[in-house]
């Protein structure tokens, strides 16, 4: 008579860690400030501040926005924070970069508030191969956390994982 197959890894205590699970919901938006320069280089106070006047801010209730510049020029600090502050009152979240830049604020609030005790003394797998929106700093926050929990953190699929770290209790 044969035996039937075994699943070892569904019958084990691995714990397996998705980020696209923990990823906050929502619409991210990337405020270009390429879009209201003068010739594309130029940014003059009394324009932006009439721009901010004029500009239908509501449009952006709800979302988490980063401010920045696609464009490589020399642009005064106090432009993007202009826009950031004309922001604050309607966007979730304001973060004056690159989306990635946001990503990785949102991650880091997450993961900062992630209740780890469930994770104790466990072997933990963080799933690869994730959806590219996660920063690879993410990643890093959540080691991070789970280093004062977990019994050992590995990297990939339970089946394929790569050993990061290891209590050795």
């Amino acid at each position: 008579m044969d035996e039937p197959i075994l699943n070892r890894v569904s019958n084990s205590s691995l714990i397996t860690i998705n980020l696209e699970d923990l990823r906050i919901e929502g619409i991210r938006f990337f405020f270009d400030l390429k879009n209201i320069m003068e010739n594309g280089v130029i940014i003059r106070e009394n324009k932006i501040r009439e721009f901010i006047k004029e500009h239908d801010w509501t449009q952006y209730s709800n979302q988490f926005v980063a401010v920045g510049c696609s464009t490589e020029v020399i642009l005064p600090s106090w432009a993007k924070l202009l826009i950031a502050t004309s922001l604050k009152h309607f966007a979730k979240k304001v973060v004056i970069g690159n989306l990635e830049q946001l990503e990785t604020v949102l991650f880091e609030r997450v993961i900062s508030e992630l209740d780890c005790t469930e994770y104790q003394n466990k072997p933990i797998v963080i799933k690869g191969c994730s959806d590219q929106t996660i920063p690879d700093s993410a990643y890093g926050f959540l080691i991070n956390k789970l280093q004062g929990y977990a019994k050992k953190i590995s990297y990939g699929e339970a089946c394929s994982s790569v050993p990061l770290w290891s209590s050795n209790k």
